[in-house]
């Protein structure tokens, strides 16, 4: 799925989900007007500035995960650096704008149009006839041709990650000359303009040898406004630099430097100036914010003795700093306690000097192209049974559960209402009500329906679950222990549970209220950010988990702290086993918000009677050895949005089939739900050329989606960039991809446009991209 800011479009095109039977589908709502899909819920947050404004040269820093192992963004193992670099440096036929939507970039590209439609499919590309690669020769045909050939998954020599719209092609051609490129198609293709972007040379496309090795260390030959000067795995960055071939809007910046920095590093490399523009977590964000706001530390006031002291401990615990000491702190006395409070004053003076460099930053902020889902593994178990995950649904807030994450960001905290775009793409349009609101009464009758009861035998007590949810915590659980714990078992009274949940809240107050304050420098914020890279999958991180907290050592309360404590409503039971469903979480270091997410789920389906047992794993194994592998019945994880759904969001909802060795093969579908409906309607979105007939079908795949319970949309997730207050047209990119070549440093003296840092949704920086799709 497209995601300019985490990975190429064709990221998911080896991807597939399962549902069981023909679903009684209520009344779809997939056929309403193009009008549906409305505008962006946030705006491009970019600083926009005139090239006028921005001086010539300096260098950009920009802080990126890592230098990636390949420059092929058609191998399994490249990631988002990879997508970066091939942005700035190779040709696009399509862009995609401020709205998510395909757009002809007319750097490369004078047009491009289905020339015929019968008997077969034929596009003609004219290519704008200044368009050379960085060694001198032209863009052309053979280009064209040599990735057809390396994509069409024809030749198994050559390791490809993906190869949908490519196998359909049946030919390339040159056309009347040599700027005209003819590609016929064997079978109809909806999804043409998502093809040849990036354009590799056939310098790299022409040979396996030269596909699998030849742009894995580096890019010789490129065709952007930069080039790739220099890779330096050892002070881990990417350099590079202006293209002198460049025919288009010469490039603002002399050198554009990608330096691989740790998210938990980066407030630090920020402050020590090592680098202008860095994703952050909310925790950075507040930290950015409040020196911009010339918020001080507790040495910039009055006091002494042991009430300061203490107020010192207090602070500097919920600022993260010097927790060692501060627990060193309570427990010492005299020279001891002497000791850790000087450690604790200079942690902070250290702290409070970064903040004085930070206040030449400022947020940027905006909502990904991606969007987090609660996923229900629909393989066996009680979420086999269609009635349970349609009561799982029922039961969840979803507008309640987008408020604590994008609330206390300042960002429009509405639900999304769409498996297959986000509000502004052409395929938006909100159809959950195809399977209907947060309703206790409903999800209730669901389950009884299913036959779950109130208070049933339960042949083993301690809340075993009845699907993957029996299985406990593997060895990589972090913290040392069995990683989980159990949230509405049938052994304890609900008044019993309430006042557990409120002795281990007042123990971790600051961590009970920071999930839904905005402004208390507390540590628990509701944002997902970490990513975790899915496998056998090119492009950067397709499906990949929200940032989130470990679940507790041994109690319910602190995965749950965001929300009010809720008596659980008596477990349910069926044919002796309790209704207990397994929630997977990743417990990686900067997981705050992934457990206050979780933690309000569980209290939304203890209501309702279902409980749920938590299990922490590492990071590590999250994907490979638990989604990937259907050990879970819950789990929290992402998808990018994209321009090309028809083609990208298929093997996500995709029917499993069995293999040949018996087992069956899901693809990316990693709730194993899915439909023949819903494989049909793909598959007619993907061969109609009618862009209306295309949108309407998606619209009904996505209701039958919905009505099938296998995956809930939640919310988009939120994008925060530190950016350095004189760096001008970057940031919070939202679905825009970037602009590089007008990126740079405001002249001394001059501003951005005013609004700056809210454009209207359908802005853009970019002249030379045409508004128009041809």
């Amino acid at each position: 799925m497209s995601h300019d800011g985490v990975g190429p479009r064709a990221v998911l095109r080896s991807v597939a989900f399962l549902t069981a039977g023909v679903l009684a589908v209520p009344l779809l709502s997939g056929c309403g007007s193009a009008d549906e899909a409305g505008k962006p819920l946030a705006r491009q947050d970019i600083a926009p500035a005139a090239r006028a404004r921005i001086a010539e040269g300096g260098t950009l820093r920009w802080a990126v995960d890592a230098v990636p192992d390949t420059f092929n963004t058609f191998q399994a193992d490249a990631d988002a650096t990879t997508t970066r670099v091939a942005q700035a440096v190779l040709p696009t036929m399509y862009r995609i704008d401020a709205n998510g939507r395909p757009q002809r970039d007319a750097d490369y590209l004078e047009s491009a149009k289905v020339v015929d439609a019968e008997p077969k499919q034929v596009v003609l590309y004219k290519l704008n006839q200044q368009a050379v690669w960085s060694d001198g020769r032209e863009i052309g045909a053979a280009d064209f041709a040599a990735q057809w050939r390396a994509l069409a998954g024809k030749d198994t020599a050559y390791w490809t990650a993906r190869n949908a719209g490519y196998d359909r092609i049946e030919k390339i051609e040159r056309g009347e000359n040599d700027l005209e490129v003819r590609v016929t198609f064997s079978r109809r293709y909806a999804d043409w303009r998502s093809l040849f972007s990036p354009l590799y040379p056939k310098d790299v496309m022409g040979t396996p040898d030269a596909f699998n090795d030849g742009a894995r260390p580096t890019l010789k030959v490129t065709a952007g406004p930069f080039l790739v000067k220099r890779i330096d795995r050892k002070k881990n960055e990417v350099r590079l630099t202006r293209n002198p071939r460049w025919w288009g809007r010469p490039a603002k910046l002399s050198e554009l430097v990608l330096t691989a920095v740790p998210r938990d590093e980066r407030v630090s490399a920020l402050a020590d100036g090592k680098i202008d523009l860095a994703e952050v977590d909310p925790v950075a964000a507040q930290r950015v914010d409040g020196a911009a706001n010339g918020a001080a530390g507790p040495l910039a006031g009055p006091g002494s003795g042991r009430t300061a002291a203490e107020a010192l401990r207090s602070w500097a615990l919920a600022h993260g700093l010097a927790e060692d000491a501060a627990d060193d702190d309570d427990e010492g006395e005299g020279e001891d306690e002497d000791e850790a409070r000087t450690k604790l004053r200079s942690a902070i003076a250290q702290w409070e000097q970064q903040q004085k460099a930070l206040r030449g930053f400022e947020v940027r902020r905006s909502l990904e192209p991606a969007y987090t889902q609660l996923a229900l593994n629909g393989a066996n178990g009680p979420l086999a049974d269609e009635r349970v995950r349609r009561a799982v649904a029922r039961a969840l807030d979803r507008k309640e559960l987008a408020r604590l994450v994008l609330k206390p960001l300042g960002l429009p905290a509405q639900p999304v209402g769409s498996h297959l775009a986000l509000a502004g793409q052409d395929v938006y349009a909100d159809n959950s009500g195809a399977l209907g609101g947060q309703d206790t009464s409903e999800a209730q009758a669901l389950l009884a329906d299913a036959g779950w009861v109130a208070g049933g035998p339960v042949k083993e007590k301690g809340g075993k679950a009845a699907g993957a949810a029996g299985k406990k915590a593997d060895d990589d659980s972090a913290g040392g222990d069995d990683g989980t714990y159990i949230v509405g078992e049938d052994d304890k009274a609900p008044a019993e549970t309430g006042r557990e949940e409120k002795h281990h809240a007042a123990k971790d107050e600051s961590a009970q209220n920071s999930a839904h304050k905005s402004e208390s420098g507390g540590r628990q914020l509701a944002q997902d950010g970490k990513q975790y890279k899915q496998p056998n999958q090119g492009g950067a991180p397709g499906a990949y988990a929200p940032k989130g907290t470990a679940a507790p050592d041994a109690t319910p309360a602190s995965a749950g702290t965001a929300a009010p404590a809720v008596a659980p409503a008596k477990a349910l039971a069926k044919d002796g086993k309790a209704l207990n469903l397994r929630f997977v979480l990743p417990s990686g270091p900067g997981s705050e918000s992934l457990a206050a997410v979780a933690g309000r789920i569980t209290k939304m389906l203890a209501k309702v009677g279902i409980g749920t047992e938590i299990t922490k794993v590492s990071d590590e194994s999250y994907f490979k050895d638990h989604i990937a592998s259907g050990q879970y019945d819950l789990a929290l994880y992402s998808w990018p949005a994209s321009a090309f759904p028809a083609t990208d969001a298929r093997p996500i909802y995709a029917k499993p089939v069995p293999a040949a060795d018996g087992s069956l093969s899901v693809e990316q579908n990693y709730t194993r739900v899915g439909t023949d409906q819903v494989d049909q309607l793909f598959d007619q979105a993907i061969g109609t050329l009618d862009a209306s007939e295309a949108r309407s079908l998606l619209r009904k795949a996505d209701s039958r989606i919905w009505a099938a319970a296998g995956s809930i949309p939640l919310y988009q997730r939120p994008q925060l960039t530190a950016v350095r207050k004189n760096v001008a047209n970057a940031g919070a990119f939202g679905f825009e991809t970037p602009v590089y070549q007008d990126m740079g440093f405001l002249k001394k003296g001059a501003s951005g446009a005013k609004g700056a840092s809210t454009p209207a949704p359908n802005s853009s920086v970019s002249p030379s991209v045409s508004p128009s799709e041809d």
